[in-house]
């Protein structure tokens, strides 16, 4: 049975993406007395949302988004979870202030980076007076703090490879192409494209197994905030299929934007990286070296 009750602050709405990251950010919710709306993206949103008011909605329909709306008097959104594909021409159904205010929202959405798309889907939410909060507002223990998480800690040369991955992370993310790089005896050999963290593990894995890497260095794997997004939405997160693929592919370990960052299921992903022999580590770009020292 879904909940009535709502707060002061108006009601919350969490647009579901995939991902663990959307139930976390709905367990939050509840727990801190709120009664979310659940607005999973068809194809895209993974867990059942049975006991929550919830809608199954196309990725660019923002007219059904807008009547959803308000229907619930929703005041607040969160957007959280992966987005794996932009929507079509067709998918795309706007209001039609969306296409009075903003005449090039539409191009936007369909060929934009990532983080412009995210902005612009932002303005859109915004336009018509709501606020879009970010998941770590609703969920702040899921933030990375800096220092190990676990029983590993970077070593000399694992801090090295950690400053040269978060330099080539900083820049590919002001290029708005990813967040992750990863660096392997102070030399990058992968950087994050649209097919995601574990999938750029698993060319380094490749890599590695064709002899491509030496199997005597083991590198770090760094995930950093891009320096110009909007914290509201896609900050870098990892779980604990990020640390069974930074194993597969022989890494160290693992560092993350402290403060930018998501830990999901902190106390698994710290046993698994423990159970494994990997450090993860939260990381400050406002600190020398890293914070590391």
């Amino acid at each position: 049975m879904a909940l009535t009750g709502d707060t002061a602050a108006g009601r919350l709405a969490i647009i579901a993406g995939g991902g663990l990251l959307p139930s976390y950010v709905a367990e939050a919710a509840r727990a801190a007395g709120e009664n979310p709306v659940i607005v999973a993206l068809k194809d895209e949103s993974d867990p059942r949302w049975e006991g929550y008011d919830h809608a199954v909605i196309g990725i660019g329909d923002f007219a059904a988004l807008e009547g959803l709306f308000n229907r619930y008097g929703v005041e607040r959104v969160v957007m959280s979870g992966s987005v794996r594909r932009r929507p079509e021409w067709r998918e795309v159904r706007p209001t039609l202030r969306i296409l009075m205010k903003v005449p090039a929202a539409i191009r936007t959405l369909l060929s934009g980076g990532d983080d412009t798309v995210l902005q612009m889907v932002i303005r859109l939410i915004e336009g018509n007076g709501r606020r879009v909060v970010g998941a770590h507002e609703i969920a702040p223990d899921l933030l990375a703090s800096v220092g190990p998480l676990g029983a590993a800690a970077p070593c000399e040369e694992d801090r090295r490879d950690i400053s040269q991955a978060a330099n080539a992370a900083e820049t590919l993310g002001r290029l708005d192409v990813g967040q992750g790089a990863v660096s392997i005896g102070e030399r990058v050999v992968a950087l994050e494209g649209l097919e995601g963290t574990d999938e750029m593990l698993d060319r380094v894995a490749g890599l590695r197994a064709a002899g491509r890497i030496s199997p005597r260095r083991r590198g770090v794997l760094v995930k950093l905030c891009k320096p110009q997004q909007d914290i509201r939405a896609d900050l870098p997160a990892i779980g604990v299929a990020t640390i069974q693929n930074a194993a597969k592919a022989g890494l160290a370990g693992i560092a993350i934007e402290a403060g930018r960052s998501l830990v999901l299921d902190r106390t698994a992903v710290i046993s698994a990286a423990d159970e494994a022999g990997l450090f993860v580590c939260g990381i400050d770009r406002g600190l020398p070296a890293w914070g590391l020292e």
